[in-house]
């Protein structure tokens, strides 16, 4: 009789789910659901608002448009097309090479921090690594206007004296003065900018590196470096692909530093050395926003719609490249 009431009473419990926990799991499991489904719904708001601001930029006729915002100018043969081209190409530009810088030296930070640094330091470094993260970015555009650009200068004027062959290091034409306030300044400062991002999450991801692993390469023979190359960064790859793809989101949306920092242009230019030649989108929205009337909102709202399909670009990217190598990585 027992038997068969305790039987009876586990049925009714598995029936009803009132076993430990059960309460907890399903608020967590629908909890978890309504977020993941809130970034969507608000991913989806910020497009449509983004499309529907946008429109009627878009679906003005050219010559009209350039009537009625000050910043187009037809007469010099502007349109919307054409600064937003302009602004593409100077926002990856300066943001791909501010990336390029910082990429390499953040993981070396993060080796250091996760591999070789004694463990007081590696605590005491990651920490101040992580507080460069916190600090707002009109604090790095002073600093860059006030401290870094007058120091880079007779760095620049090296660069043109011995490598202005090179597009990229072109000095500035004869008669012009040499500032400093150009797209390279910009993105040194991106690039500190984006370090401890890019830094802190390698850092982690090295971290989460299974120390079997790494005592296997070595007990194997192989070195140090070695045993990085062959175990940890397999297994980190995924980890710092994302990290860079943050980085890079960081850097193509960034806006009061490079609009301190750099003498604003819109031209095709690859040279990074010379003023007035490059400038990127939220920048420019910024520059433009205070004195703008309906129609120029709705037309900066049209390059806010770029920068936001790049980003989501950029994101899908990383994602692809992050799948493709899943099965070589740790993300398994």
């Amino acid at each position: 009789m027992t038997t068969t009431q305790g039987s009876q009473k586990e049925d009714s419990a598995s029936d009803y789910g009132t076993h430990p926990g059960a309460f907890a799991n399903g608020l967590f499991k629908n909890l978890s659901t309504a977020a993941g489904i809130l970034i969507l719904v608000t991913l989806a708001a910020v497009a449509a608002f983004l499309l529907e601001e946008a429109w009627p930029a878009i679906s003005a006729a050219g010559a009209d448009l350039g009537d009625k915002v000050s910043f187009i100018k037809p007469e010099d043969g502007q349109s919307l097309i054409e600064i937003i081209g302009y602004l593409v190409y100077g926002t990856l530009l300066i943001s791909v090479v501010a990336l390029l810088i910082a990429t390499p030296i953040a993981i070396g930070i993060a080796l250091f921090i996760s591999h070789f640094a004694p463990r007081r330091l590696a605590a005491g470094l990651g920490y101040l690594i992580d507080l460069l993260a916190a600090v707002p970015s009109v604090i790095y555009g002073l600093w860059g206007i006030g401290v870094l650009v007058p120091f880079l200068q007779p760095f620049y004027q090296f660069l043109a004296d011995y490598f202005g062959w090179i597009p990229i290091f072109a000095p500035p034409e004869s008669g012009e003065i040499f500032t400093g306030k150009v797209a390279l300044s910009a993105s040194i400062v991106l690039a500190i900018m984006v370090l401890p991002i890019i830094s802190a999450v390698s850092r982690e991801v090295f971290l989460q590196t299974p120390k079997l692993h790494e005592e296997a390469a070595l007990a194997m023979g192989a070195t140090r470096w070695e045993m990085i190359r062959m175990a940890v960064f397999p297994f980190g790859r995924s980890g710092m692909i994302g990290a860079t793809m943050l980085g890079l989101g960081r850097a193509l949306g960034e806006t009061m530093a490079v609009l301190m920092i750099i003498g604003p242009g819109l031209t095709y230019s690859p040279y990074m050395l010379q003023a007035t030649q490059h400038n990127t989108i939220a920048g420019y929205i910024a520059l433009q926003f205070p004195e703008s009337n309906a129609l120029g909102v709705n037309a900066l709202i049209t390059m806010g719609l770029a920068l936001f399909l790049i980003t989501l670009a950029v994101n899908m990217l990383a994602r692809w490249i992050v799948s493709r190598r899943s099965e070589f990585s740790g993300a398994n």
